[in-house]
């Protein structure tokens, strides 16, 4: 396990603010008592949540053929049939994986294939499991075309507390199985647009794992 990259500066400026605070404290302070565990507690536990919230677990993906594996950590709360009005316009199935704010928030391809699709795309920041947050919120849209021609969509969706999306590719890019290709702050989710005919393996409620959990088989 290691720490992102992107979350050097801000555990920088957390563990920054939080040491300033706890010296007012001391200063303000004669003596060492129980308040000042009580008040140094909760600085603590924001630094080591910041830590943990930028946290890379390493991970070897599972490698199954014609699988769509798990781009995030999380609970499923959608598995249905919808309306993709973006890129596919047509019905697909839609499975979503939300992201509590305690969950790792690195994204990795759910596939093998090349990106041939990506968009941001500006917005609110409804809570991420609420129904209309996949086409209201701030969001990201990037599509994995596999060796068959068979394309699924993902959608980086932010949430109340997610204020910036983040993706390291572009259309174009190759797609390998396992390998990061963004990262959402603070609390979000992911959208996976399936073909009518995949095989959902999941079901509302399950807990999945990013590179580990097998979302559905394509045909």
């Amino acid at each position: 396990m290691h720490i992102h990259r992107e979350g050097f500066k801000i555990i920088a400026n957390v563990f920054i603010a939080v040491a300033l605070l706890a010296l007012v404290i001391v200063y303000y302070t004669d003596t060492f008592t129980e308040i000042h565990l009580i008040l140094f507690l909760p600085l603590l536990l924001l630094l080591l949540w910041t830590i943990s919230f930028f946290r890379v677990p390493h991970r070897v993906p599972v490698l199954l053929p014609d699988s769509v594996i798990s781009s995030a950590d999380g609970t499923v709360v959608v598995v249905e049939e919808v309306f993709e009005n973006e890129y596919f316009k047509d019905k697909r199935i839609q499975i979503s994986v939300f992201m509590s704010p305690l969950n790792v928030h690195v994204n990795w391809f759910p596939m093998n294939g090349e990106v041939s699709y990506m968009k941001y795309h500006p917005g609110k920041f409804l809570i991420a499991n609420h129904p209309k947050s996949s086409i209201e919120n701030e969001r990201n849209t990037l599509v994995v075309k596999d060796a068959k021609n068979r394309e699924v969509l993902l959608r980086q969706v932010a949430g109340m507390l997610a204020r910036r999306i983040i993706c390291f590719r572009k259309a174009g890019d190759k797609a390998t199985i396992g390998q990061e290709f963004g990262l959402i702050r603070f609390g979000s989710r992911v959208d996976f647009y399936l073909p009518l005919d995949a095989k959902v393996q999941v079901k509302i409620g399950d807990k999945v794992k990013g590179t580990q959990t097998v979302l559905a088989n394509l045909k």
